[in-house]
């Protein structure tokens, strides 16, 4: 399932996975990487949270954003 978010929202996001996902490196998503760069799904999409690590491990850490994005998307 993808979390709509607002343009807003996605300048938040993108800060807070570059500050604070262990699995983004120079704008690259490590668990994605087979021996070939690959760029994070997350700093890439704009209309919606795609990936699933940042979902469940990073963005709680960020309360009302994380709330924010669940209420709008009806789920909170």
């Amino acid at each position: 399932m993808v979390l709509k978010i607002t343009p807003k929202q996605r300048v938040k996001i993108n800060a807070l996975v570059r500050r604070t996902c262990c699995n983004c490196r120079k704008g690259n998503c490590l668990l994605l990487d087979d021996g070939e760069e690959a760029k994070c799904v997350q700093l890439i999409s704009r209309y919606g949270i795609y990936c699933n690590y940042f979902l469940k491990a990073v963005l709680p850490a960020e309360k009302e954003l994380y709330a924010e994005i669940l209420r709008q998307n009806g789920m909170g």
